[in-house]
């Protein structure tokens, strides 16, 4: 299970991790889906109370509880480890603009990816929750709730990693990237919400092959992970993604094998005082990204000269 240079606090113990991880999770996962459902939820939650009722909504109370679940489940897991949660539902009052976080060990996490299909039923939502140092995801976890799967990343010091698919029963499965190499083969995942003028000529221009159309930025990477597509694209328009909707997805795609950069081959990098991940960011099986990269580069060049990838 552990990469050859494994990269934990030196008080935590892998398997006591991962352990706590499978449990935080799955409870995650029923808490989602009894508030989609407009069920009572698990763990002493209290059920949804909508607008007229004088609530926010199943999507407002479903953030919030799984929020607490994962933080007082890994203080209390991990009372004496010096580490830091950083939580989408927590920013505002952590963050102050161009200030890193102080923690040399950082968990980010967001408790309710693709917020829109959680409301709209289409099951395509996710927990991302990911553990960065120096700047880095090393861990990463993403859970699917409906399809009821538990991707892991574990990315070592030396770049190389390990990476599996779990289900309640813990039985686990490897990532199965395709070997698709051809642009015009390639198959790309998308959104169905957040798509503008300018990714329509890029991915004009890249002339790829079939496009899917995924909610959550961890089921979309969970499609590449499955081989059922080959890329994602994410192009910043007048809003961007934050760390915590990549750095999860980011952890597994790599630690599986496939790459996760900025089109012009720069990492990603998390809490840098600014939790923007602006540019063009490109995931991928990895096969062909140094080929997706330079196209994409080209394009945008035309499609939005000064654009900063």
């Amino acid at each position: 299970m552990m990469p050859a240079t494994a990269i934990l606090p030196p008080d935590v113990e892998p398997e006591g991790l991962f352990r706590e991880l499978r449990r935080l999770s799955w409870g995650a996962a029923d808490i989602l889906r009894a508030y989609a459902r407009g069920e009572q939820p698990p763990h002493g939650f209290p059920r949804a109370l909508g607008v007229e009722e004088g609530g926010e909504g199943p999507v407002s109370a479903a953030d919030l509880a799984v929020n607490s679940w994962l933080l007082e489940g890994l203080a209390a897991a991990f009372p004496q480890t010096d580490w830091t949660v950083l939580s989408e539902e927590t920013a505002g009052a952590q963050l102050r603009a161009g200030e890193p976080l102080p923690a040399e060990w950082l968990w980010i996490l967001d408790p309710l990816d693709g917020t829109k299909d959680f409301l709209q039923g289409t099951g395509e939502y996710a927990v991302h929750l990911a553990l960065v140092k120096d700047h880095r995801p090393v861990l990463g976890v993403v859970l699917l709730p409906e399809p009821e799967e538990l991707w892991i990343g574990w990315i070592g010091a030396d770049g190389n990693g390990r990476a599996w698919r779990e289900d309640r029963s813990g039985e686990q499965f490897p990532p199965a990237l395709s070997r698709r190499s051809l642009l015009r083969e390639l198959v790309l995942v998308a959104s169905r919400n957040h798509r503008d003028e300018r990714l329509e000529h890029l991915l004009e221009a890249l002339a790829l092959g079939d496009t899917r159309a995924i909610g959550s930025v961890g089921g979309k990477v969970a499609t590449i992970l499955r081989g059922e597509a080959d890329l994602y694209i994410s192009l910043s328009g007048r809003s961007a993604p934050k760390d915590w909707d990549m750095a999860a997805p980011e952890a597994v795609l790599r630690a599986a094998g496939g790459a996760f950069t900025h089109a012009d081959g720069r990492p990603l990098s998390y809490n840098d005082g600014d939790v923007r991940q602006a540019g063009c960011l490109i995931a991928s099986h990895g096969v062909s990204h140094g080929a997706l990269s330079d196209r994409a580069l080209a394009a945008l060049a035309v499609i939005d000269p000064g654009f900063a990838v």
